[in-house]
């Protein structure tokens, strides 16, 4: 099958305002990946940036002074990586790295660990190991440099903020003068505002990265990829899978597929062949340059005679879209994400949509650090996480569904279910790569 006809193109999905984007064959995407030592060059120019000048500001803003990230070997702090060149894929060892906010205009950048010409590229080395123990180094220069408080990654409700574990907070406690032990400080806020902020040229990648995923789905809801009575929900959800691994990416989590059918839904497996007249849904996230996507789109499987889907699905569809500009409207900066959510269902309730939203922040990792902004299955106040606020540069997978009734399934209920990454900029929130206006036909 020639899947360059234009009839097999679906250009309903990569909107940037008015400009719709074709997707790429495979093969496009295959030669649009870069080869990893290019990658390389580029994530490492954006962590130079990030050290140099982001970082320095978030200390300030969290007002902590020495910033001590600890990890070993296998078992890293999630937030280790993202502070580490690229050829580093895990720690050393024991890694310690050190960040010093001495005043607003003199920073410095330290390691703790085992020379290494990448990491010294960014940090300067302040461990002789043959001079002196990793702790008692470690000691030295808190007691040197005097800092009013030192953060560590320790949280009881941001799992991305609780990367130090027991052993390492006992030997590095243990080493401390009694007066530099009074000076521990929890850094969460830290660790959670360095991962969720985006920088600039982040951005201007991230688009890019979230309309290769969308090509991705693009195919996958086609005549390419579906032969409807013969591909099962499983087939396609390991296409998928498969395809994200032959262009050299990864997926952060299995593809799921699901099936809305008018009769029979309660005997839908994940064997069961997709039929004409199926409602699709898709669930679909990959890391490229260190950065995460996480998609849901929806498509319809044409039956004989139909040219197009059904109009009690194109309106629940725009319902759906409804909902997601009620909802982003709602992003304000120093808003919690529980003040964006109660006021997003009230006006949703107000608007007559069955609504249900659980956004969350994406980044360096799919679930990441940020804003909780509802559960599925909680659709209320959340504490702790629910009460961090909003922070601009920051980016969400605007997740949520609407309910609705098909009158053309003699008043069968749908969800619509979508999910699109998206910064929120300050000013408003711009999605990354478009959003789905229109539903793929298959």
């Amino acid at each position: 099958m020639n899947t360059t006809n234009p009839k097999f193109i679906n250009k309903n999905l990569l909107q940037k305002g008015d400009k719709i984007v074709d997707f790429c064959s495979i093969e496009d995407l295959k030669r649009k990946i870069l080869p990893l030592r290019r990658q390389a060059k580029i994530t490492d120019e954006w962590l130079k940036f990030r050290l140099e000048n982001i970082l320095p500001q978030l200390m300030d803003r969290e007002q902590i002074d020495f910033w001590v990230v600890i990890a070993r070997e296998y078992n890293e702090d999630p937030v280790v990586l993202s502070l580490m060149p690229a050829v580093m894929l895990s720690a050393r060892r024991r890694t310690i790295l050190v960040f010093h906010r001495k005043d607003k205009t003199n920073f410095e950048c330290l390691s703790f660990g085992k020379p290494d010409p990448a990491i010294n590229q960014f940090y300067t080395q302040a461990w002789d190991r043959e001079k002196e123990e990793q702790w008692e180094a470690l000691s030295r220069e808190i007691r040197e440099r005097k800092p009013k408080n030192i953060g560590l990654n320790i949280s009881e409700h941001f799992a991305l903020g609780d990367g130090l574990s027991k052993s390492q907070y006992d030997q590095f406690y243990g080493s401390l003068k009694s007066e530099d032990q009074k000076k521990i400080v929890s850094a969460e806020n830290l660790a959670i505002s360095w991962l969720e902020r985006r920088t600039s040229q982040e951005l201007n990648a991230y688009t890019g990265i979230n309309q290769i995923a969308h090509s991705i789905i693009a195919k996958a809801f086609s005549p390419a990829v579906i032969h409807p009575g013969v591909t099962t929900l499983k087939d396609l959800a390991w296409w998928i899978r498969q395809t994200i691994n032959d262009i050299g990416l990864k997926a952060w989590f299995q593809p799921t597929i699901m099936i809305q059918r008018e009769e029979g839904q309660d005997k839908i497996t994940g064997e069961s062949p997709i039929l004409p007249g199926d409602l699709l849904h898709c669930d679909v996230g990959l890391h490229y340059l260190g950065l995460a996507t996480d998609t849901q789109q929806m498509a319809y499987v044409l039956k004989r005679g139909e040219s197009g889907p059904p109009p009690d699905f194109v309106n629940a569809l725009a319902k759906a879209n409804r909902l997601q500009d009620i909802f982003t409207a709602n992003f304000t900066e120093g808003k919690t994400g529980n003040e964006i959510l109660l006021k997003s269902l009230e006006e949703a309730k107000e608007s007559g949509i069955n609504a249900s939203i659980y956004t969350h922040p994406i980044g360096i990792h799919g679930h990441g650090a940020g804003p909780t902004i509802g559960l599925f299955d909680q659709q209320s106040f959340i504490p702790f996480n629910g009460e961090y606020p909003l922070y601009r540069d920051t980016c969400y997978a605007i997740e949520l569904n609407i309910k609705e009734k098909i009158p053309l399934w003699d008043n069968k209920e749908v969800m619509i279910a979508l999910e699109q990454t998206a910064v929120f900029s300050g000013d408003g929130v711009d999605y990354l790569g478009g959003r789905q206006k229109e539903l793929h036909c298959i």
